[in-house]
C-alpha cells in the first residue's frame, strides 16, 4: 500500500484518466488515505473532477508541493494487474493514447462507481421479536431472499412510501449492500443441457480439458451451421463456473446476443449478464459492478465487454469469430477477436474461437500449430446441410421491373404451400441504393460523404434520403435538384424495402417482415421479431446480415440470396472471404430441424470459383485457394498492414500533408508504402480523406517503424492523422 509515512514525506501515485492522454499524472496521497495500483480514484484535472485509476507508484517527476492531491478513493474493487497490463498492451499495439484505451474500461455511463445507485439488504441477524408495522414488514418480505434492491424498487414492491424504507435504513434494519452484491440470477453450473452426439461429446471433452488445465491456449471450435457449437462450448463454460471463475462470451452483434440469451437460459437456467451499447444506464452500471466484484459469473456482450474489470476471469469465448463486426473502426481501433486472445494470454487462461466459417487468419494459425482445432463435421442429429443452387441471371434473366427470378418465385410458392418459412437475404437497407434523374443523369449524393443517398419508403425514415455513413438525411425531392424537372427521379437497384414491395405484390396473403437495423429500432424490438419468427408468425422474412447468423428458426427451409454478387466489388483483399462466409452463414439458416433446406443464390457470376465451391458445400477447397492467393500476393496473414488516414475539411491541406508524410517515409527492407491516394470513401462526414498503406513482412513490427517515422510529425492546422493497425476494411 502507498501512504504517507511522516509529516514531512509526501506519497505520490501516478493516476491515469480516461482521456486521450499518453501517460499517467502525479498526484499526492492525502493524509490518512491508503492507495495501491489499480485503485479507482477521483482527481482534479483542468478545473474538473475526473475518475481515474492509480497506474503506478514511482518517484515524483515534479516538486511534491506542486502536486495536486487525490480527491477521493472510490469504494469499488481494485482493477487487477492483468487488466492494467492488457490496457498497456492494447495502447502500444494500436498506437492509441493510453488514457483513450482506459476509457473503454471505465466509460462515463457505466463504470462511474461513485454514481451507482445504492442497493439495500436486511441486516442480519435481526433482534429477536422485533416489532414492525405492516408497511415495514412488507419491505422485509420483499427482501426475503436478501436480493439487494434500491429504495424506489423496495417502496414499489412493498406498496409503501420511500420514507418507510429510509426509516428502516436510519434505524439500521436495512444496510447498504457491498459493491457487487446487486444480484443477478446465478447460472446452474451443474445443468447438463441437451444430450450430445458422440462428436459433440468428444469436442466438449477437448474444450473442458483446456479449462481444467487453466493454461494459456486458443482452441478453434469449427462446426458446420446447425452442428450445435453453442451446446458444446457451454460445457467448457460450466467447467469454468464450477471452478468459481468468471466467463466472458463475446458476440459480434447485439442482434445475435438476443437469441443467445434464450439459448443460454435453457442451458444454464438463467440468462447471463448482458453488456452492449443499447443497455440502459442502470443496467450497464449493474453489469460493470458485477464484473468488478467477481460475482457476475457469466457475461455475454459485444466487443467492448472485453474491457470489463473482471476479478477472476477463467475463460473467454469468441462466438462467430470470423465476423468483421469485431473490428472497432471508430476511436480506439482494435479487433476484439485478436485482443481477446491477447487478454486470455495475459491472464494465462484458455480462449475458444467458434465459427462455421473461420477467418483465414485463424485457419493459418491452426495450420502453424499456434491454435488447437476441434471440428464438428455434421449437423446435430445428422440433419443434412441445405442444398445450394445457383440461379444464373445471365441465362435466367429477371422479369422486367422485378428482382426475383421466376425459379425463385416458384420455390417460394411451393414453400409457403407446405406451411414453411422463406428468408430473402439482401444486405442492403432502404428501398433503393441510388436515385438518378432520367433527364440529366444527376445522381443524388450525400453532401458530406463520397456516397449515394439511399431512398427509404418505410419505417422511421419513410420519405427520406439517407446517408448510411454519416446519418445525413433530407426529404425526397419532387424535382431533380440539377435540371429542376419534376417526376424524373428513378430508383436504381433494390434494397430490402423494394423487395418487400415485390413480395407483397406476388404473395399478398403471406405475412412478411423486414429485418434490418433501421426497420426494427432497438435490440428489444429485434428480440420481439426473432421470437415471432421462431413461433412461425412470419411467412417471408426479408433481411440484411442482421438475420444471417446464429439464429435458429425450425420452420425456415428456403433461403434466397437476392444479390449474391453484392460485396465482391471494391478491391478489398477480404471481399471473397467475407462474401463466402456471409452466404454460407445465411444459407445455414435453412433446414435446421427435420425439414430439408434449400438455398438459391441469384448471381451474374455463376462460374466464379467462389459460387462453384458454395454450391458444392466445399468450403475446404475455397479456403485452401484463398490461403494460397494471400501468400502468393503477400497479403494478411502473410504480411502486416497499417493504414494512415489523413483527413480534414480543406482538401489542399489534406493532400499537401499526405504528400509531406510520404516524402519523409523511411526506406526499410521488407516494407512497402503505397500512396498517398484518395481513400475509397474520399469524403466522410464532411472531411476529405487521403490514405497511405504500409505493408511489411509478416514478422516485422510496424509500430516502431511508424513511431520513428511519425513521432515528430507536425500536421497543419485542421488536418488529422489516424493510424489503423491491421485494417480490416478499406474505407
Amino acid at each position: 500500500m502507498i501512504a504517507e509515512h511522516d509529516n514531512n514525506a509526501v506519497s505520490v501515485v501516478q493516476v491515469l484518466v480516461p482521456s486521450p492522454v499518453d501517460r499517467a499524472y502525479d498526484y499526492a496521497v492525502p493524509a490518512g488515505m491508503s492507495l495501491a495500483p489499480g485503485d479507482y480514484v477521483v482527481v482534479p484535472m483542468a478545473g474538473r473532477k475526473l475518475t481515474g485509476v492509480v497506474w503506478s507508484a514511482n518517484p515524483p517527476e515534479v516538486a511534491p508541493e506542486k502536486i495536486k492531491k487525490v480527491a477521493a478513493r472510490l469504494p469499488v474493487p481494485r482493477m487487477d494487474a492483468n487488466l492494467r497490463r492488457f490496457i498497456n498492451w492494447v495502447a502500444a499495439y494500436t498506437m492509441q493514447p493510453l488514457g483513450a484505451v482506459l476509457k473503454l474500461s471505465i466509460t462515463v455511463d457505466s463504470a462511474q462507481a461513485a454514481k451507482l445507485v445504492p442497493h439495500y439488504i436486511v441486516r442480519e441477524p435481526l433482534e429477536p421479536g422485533l416489532k414492525l408495522s405492516a408497511p415495514r414488514r412488507r419491505v422485509l418480505d420483499a427482501l426475503e431472499d436478501n436480493i439487494p434492491m434500491t429504495i424506489p424498487a423496495l417502496a414499489k414492491a412493498a406498496a409503501c412510501t420511500a420514507g418507510v424504507v429510509r426509516n428502516l435504513i436510519k434505524d439500521g434494519i436495512l444496510v447498504e449492500a457491498e459493491v457487487g452484491e446487486v444480484a443477478h440470477p446465478a447460472p446452474d453450473m451443474n445443468a447438463h443441457g441437451p444430450t450430445l452426439s458422440a462428436a459433440q461429446q468428444k469436442a466438449a471433452g477437448e474444450l473442458v480439458k483446456r479449462v481444467e488445465e487453466h493454461k494459456d491456449s486458443v482452441t478453434l471450435l469449427e462446426g458446420v451451421t446447425g452442428s450445435g457449437k453453442t451446446e458444446v462450448f457451454a460445457h467448457a463454460i460450466r467447467a469454468a463456473l464450477r471452478k468459481g471463475q468468471q466467463v466472458l462470451v463475446l458476440m459480434p452483434e447485439i442482434a445475435l446476443s438476443v437469441q443467445m440469451l434464450s439459448r443460454f437460459h435453457s442451458l444454464f437456467g438463467a440468462e447471463p449478464i448482458q453488456w452492449h451499447s443499447e443497455l440502459a444506464k442502470g443496467a450497464r452500471q449493474k453489469a460493470w459492478r458485477a464484473a468488478a466484484s467477481g460475482k457476475g459469473q457469466l457475461i455475454i456482450g459485444a466487443r467492448s465487454a472485453l474491457f470489463l474489470p473482471f476479478q477472476n476471469l477463467g475463460l473467454i469465448v469468441v462466438d462467430e469469430e470470423h465476423e468483421g463486426a469485431y473490428k472497432q473502426e471508430e476511436g480506439v481501433t482494435y479487433h476484439a477477436r485478436d485482443m481477446a486472445v491477447v487478454r486470455a494470454h495475459i491472464h494465462g487462461i484458455p480462449a475458444i474461437l467458434s465459427s462455421a466459417t473461420p477467418s483465414i487468419e485463424t485457419e493459418v494459425n491452426v495450420e502453424e500449430g499456434k491454435y488447437h482445432k476441434v471440428v464438428l463435421p455434421n449437423r446435430h442429429k445428422d440433419v443434412p446441410l441445405p442444398e445450394v443452387k445457383l440461379i444464373d441471371l445471365l441465362k435466367d434473366r429477371l422479369p422486367k421491373g422485378r428482382w426475383l427470378a421466376d425459379k425463385v418465385t416458384e420455390s417460394i410458392t411451393k414453400t409457403l404451400e407446405r406451411g414453411e418459412q422463406v428468408l430473402l437475404f439482401l444486405n442492403r437497407r432502404g428501398y433503393a441504393p441510388l436515385t438518378i434523374c432520367r433527364t440529366c443523369g444527376h445522381r443524388l449524393v450525400c453532401p458530406n460523404c463520397t456516397a449515394w443517398l439511399v431512398e427509404h419508403r418505410a419505417g422511421p425514415s419513410r420519405g427520406q434520403l439517407l446517408c448510411h455513413h454519416c446519418g445525413h438525411h433530407e426529404p425526397y425531392p419532387k424535382a431533380c435538384p440539377e435540371c429542376k424537372n419534376e417526376d424524373t427521379l428513378a430508383a436504381c437497384g433494390p434494397g430490402v424495402e423494394r423487395i418487400e414491395d415485390e413480395v407483397k405484390s406476388l404473395f399478398p396473403k403471406a405475412r412478411t417482415l423486414v429485418v434490418a437495423s433501421d426497420s426494427l429500432g432497438g435490440w428489444k424490438q429485434v428480440q420481439v421479431a426473432m421470437e415471432a419468427i421462431a413461433r412461425g408468425e412470419v411467412d417471408i422474412i426479408i433481411g440484411t446480415q442482421i438475420i444471417a447468423k446464429g439464429h435458429h428458426f425450425p420452420m425456415l427451409t428456403l433461403v434466397v440470396g437476392v444479390d449474391a454478387d453484392l460485396g465482391l466489388d471494391g478491391g478489398d483483399v477480404r471481399a471473397g472471404e467475407r462474401t463466402f462466409q456471409l452466404l454460407q452463414q445465411v444459407g445455414g439458416r435453412a433446414g435446421r430441424a427435420e425439414r430439408k433446406g434449400t438455398v438459391l443464390l441469384q448471381t451474374h457470376s455463376a462460374n466464379n470459383f467462389l459460387f462453384q465451391t458454395l454450391s458444392q458445400n466445399d468450403r475446404a477447397t475455397f479456403v485452401e485457394r484463398e490461403i494460397e492467393m494471400r501468400e502468393r500476393h503477400h497479403w494478411p496473414p502473410f504480411a502486416r498492414l497499417a493504414a494512415l488516414i489523413i483527413s480534414g475539411k480543406d482538401l489542399f491541406r489534406v493532400e499537401h500533408a499526405a504528400q509531406e508524410i510520404r516524402r519523409t517515409s523511411p526506406q526499410v527492407d521488407g516494407v512497402e508504402i503505397f500512396g498517398p491516394a484518395p481513400a475509397p470513401l474520399a469524403k466522410l462526414k464532411g472531411e476529405h480523406r487521403m490514405r497511405l498503406l504500409v505493408r511489411a513482412d509478416r514478422h516485422q513490427k510496424v509500430q516502431p517503424l511508424l513511431l520513428s517515422w511519425l513521432g515528430e510529425l507536425h500536421l497543419p492546422k485542421g488536418v488529422d492523422l489516424k493510424i489503423v493497425i491491421d485494417p480490416f476494411t478499406f474505407v
